[in-house]
């Protein structure tokens, strides 16, 4: 009787098993009022430009420095400072102050995970596929997610935590470990370090619907696949996305 071929998965984190973007949602909603207060007396400064500034500096910050933990504190700042210079509002050191603690404060939220996390990587382990974490961010946060939720049952010391994640990340993991591509996965919820890295060294892709994105992730996929690339809409269907895929042995 066949059996599936066993899989190398690599799974994203954040936003793929465990919730990110709707903590940065509810701070920059914090930053937003904060700024609607100061700078009352300035009807142009809507929420949407100031949101717009926000994001605009954040997605400049991840392309010049990776996923650095300042760079989102940073982007409250130079968005703080821009429209100070631009109303001629004067700028307070508490208000700065502030505004730093607030972009920090992302970083220091609980690791929740995604519905269906633990079940749906028990089930891929107890069919004898190998799971690797890879995630983009500073080690000391990611793994400090990982250690929370007990992560290390399921990974053990395959966890790769990458500054930048693109395609040369993906590359250099791929080659260093000696992965077999024809059987190895990339899973995760952004397209632009997911799925575009995945199809650009030629694994296995699927991307899985975040509850909510982030504009930095949408990009268009300009790369034919050499093997799957599956769209699914939960974490839980990942398995069967695999093994509907995935080659039989006698």
């Amino acid at each position: 009787m066949a059996k599936p071929t066993p899989q190398t998965i690599l799974f994203d984190l954040d936003d793929t098993l465990i919730h990110c973007n709707k903590y940065f949602n509810l701070v920059i909603d914090q930053f937003v009022d904060a700024m609607r207060t100061w700078f009352h007396a300035y009807p142009e400064l809507t929420e949407a430009a100031i949101r717009r500034k926000q994001q605009e500096i954040d997605i400049a910050g991840v392309h010049a420095i990776g996923f650095k933990s300042e760079h989102f504190p940073q982007s409250f700042l130079d968005t703080y400072i821009d429209f100070s210079r631009l109303t001629g509002r004067e700028e307070g050191s508490d208000e700065i102050d502030l505004l730093w603690r607030m972009g920090q404060s992302v970083y220091e939220q609980e690791a929740e995970p995604y519905p269906d996390m633990e079940s749906t990587l028990e089930e891929l382990a107890d069919a004898g596929h190998r799971l690797h974490l890879y995630t983009g961010g500073e080690p000391s946060i990611q793994q400090r997610k990982v250690d929370r939720l007990g992560l290390q049952r399921f990974f053990g010391d395959r966890i790769y935590i990458r500054q930048h994640k693109n395609t040369d990340a993906l590359e250099e993991i791929l080659r260093s470990g000696g992965f077999d591509r024809s059987h190895t996965w990339m899973v995760g919820n952004s397209i632009r370090t997911d799925v575009v890295p995945a199809l650009s060294t030629g694994i296995h892709a699927i991307h899985v619907e975040p509850f909510t994105e982030w504009e930095y992730n949408i990009v268009t996929i300009d790369v034919e696949p050499q093997g799957a690339f599956l769209q699914l809409k939960h974490l839980r269907d990942v398995p069967e996305g695999i093994a509907s895929y995935g080659g039989r042995i006698s």
